[in-house]
């Protein structure tokens, strides 16, 4: 496995964490100053990273979140798809995402794209 490949499962764990795991999954994935940004939220540092998922999590209750498609990476940069998987087993949810990884391999800036969202 590679450094891009645990920075994605971090990732991955710190957006399925429950309440009581979730700022050590975040601290786990992300530099303290880590940028989020997708087309729905822009956050900065651990807690508003925390809150935001908190948020997709109470949105989306009994949800989780897996990787689509392989992970690329080069430098400090990767790529990866990801499905927000309902308890029925569909994806309504489901993007990209482009990160740039810290030399201790957590994430600093995260560059999140919506591929597929559900109709409100």
């Amino acid at each position: 496995m590679t450094a891009y490949d645990d920075a994605v499962q971090r990732y991955l764990a710190a957006w399925n964490a429950g309440p009581e795991e979730l700022e050590k999954a975040v601290a786990a994935a992300f530099t303290d100053d880590a940028a989020y940004t997708d087309p729905l939220v822009d956050v900065r540092g651990h807690e508003q990273l925390a809150a935001a998922i908190g948020g997709v999590r109470q949105q989306f209750p009994g949800f989780t979140f897996r990787p689509a498609g392989a992970v690329d990476g080069h430098h400090a940069l990767v790529r990866f798809g990801w499905e927000l998987v309902a308890p029925d087993g569909s994806a309504p949810v489901a993007g990209f995402d482009v990160a740039t990884l810290a030399e201790d391999g957590r994430i600093a800036s995260v560059s999140g794209f919506l591929d597929r969202v559900p109709a409100v």
